[in-house]
């Protein structure tokens, strides 16, 4: 089994699996807190049912026998990480327009709507749509040589690697100029988007650059999740703390506490991560074995490999539901929810 077991784990790092592979912040919000009980009451379909559908879909997919799913397993999890790939990647771009979002907001100009909408196209093109170019030419994408390489095509492949590393880091300074001037020019210049903007911009460019595509991926990786973090500090300590339930007294003093939550997370993080690193990165970057030693290897080992591979997909793509959830902003229930954040 163990020469099997890495055949059907991604064959790659990428941004998508390694900061899958730690505790959901949103599942905290959305499960952990008295601020987003009622929101969890007023829409089950999208935390509840929805989850539990997403959950039950990556099990079969996985789990199903050949006679009912005629494809081989290795297959479905080729298939199953290019969607995670094209959904994460859309995942870190909303993460990067939310955030600058919120920092517009704090300086006084969330109802600019050609702000919002430069907003948007920076985050989708420099903090998604070049991530994934330069993840492409680094080959760095899980299973690439199977549906990135084919669409290059071997004759144009060394040319067209060329325009898209040069092109692409030129758009990224030219865009990341038009952003930084439209701001200063702004009646309320932001310095913590002017910041936010340049280490974006900064990781991007660093993604077309480095020779070990690994570097990036982890300071990628570590930027998102520690961005969700706080705000998922902020918007437990800041919102309502009326506990009505059991659960909800037993985490009061966390939840009152930004710190605490931090804490609370980073713990379970760790004692999740021989887990879900099973389905998040190859041999090669494994962190659980250093932590854990010979139980992670034996994970990663076992007849239950299927099982958690089913796990890490369902808890990725339940996080990407579950971002969109919990800051859809739009919502007036999410807004009194969130207001931790919006204050």
């Amino acid at each position: 089994m163990r020469a099997t077991a890495p055949s059907m784990a991604c064959s790659s790092s990428s941004p998508s699996r390694c900061g899958s592979a730690t505790a959901c912040p949103r599942h905290w919000l959305a499960y952990a807190t008295p601020a987003y009980r009622p929101l969890l009451a007023r829409q089950r379909l999208r935390f509840v049912v929805a989850p539990l559908v997403i959950a039950a879909a990556c099990f079969a997919v996985l789990l199903a026998p050949e006679r009912v799913l005629p494809m081989p397993r290795e297959e479905r999890v080729v298939w199953l990480v290019v969607l995670d790939f094209l959904l994460v990647s859309h995942h870190y771009a909303a993460q990067h327009f939310g955030l600058l979002s919120l920092y517009r907001a704090r300086a006084g100009r969330a109802a600019s709507p050609n702000a919002r909408r430069l907003d948007r196209w920076f985050a989708l093109v420099v903090g998604g749509g070049f991530v994934v170019v330069a993840q492409a030419l680094t080959g760095s994408i899980a299973f690439q040589e199977r549906w990135i390489d084919p669409w290059l095509g071997e004759v144009a492949s060394d040319l067209l690697a060329r325009t898209l590393h040069d092109g692409g880091m030129a758009l990224v300074v030219i865009l990341t100029g038009l952003v930084l001037v439209v701001e200063l020019r702004s009646g309320h210049p932001s310095l913590p988007r002017i910041g936010y903007v340049l280490g974006l911009a900064a990781m991007v460019l660093l993604a077309f650059i480095a020779r070990d595509p690994f570097l990036f991926i982890v300071l990628w990786s570590v930027q998102h999740w520690s961005a969700a973090m706080g705000l998922t500090s902020l918007a437990a300590a800041g919102g309502d703390q009326a506990a009505t339930t059991r659960w909800q007294r037993l985490l009061a003093p966390i939840n009152r506490r930004g710190w605490a939550v931090l804490l609370a997370l980073s713990v379970v993080s760790v004692l999740l991560l021989p887990l879900l690193e099973v389905e998040a990165v190859g041999d090669d970057y494994v962190y659980a074995d250093r932590i854990f030693g010979e139980a992670a290897w034996w994970l990663r080992s076992s007849p239950f490999v299927p099982v958690l591979l089913a796990l890490g997909f369902a808890t990725g793509f339940i996080h990407y539901l579950l971002d969109r959830a919990a800051f859809r902003f739009s919502s007036p229930d999410v807004r009194r929810a969130a207001r931790g954040l919006l204050q």
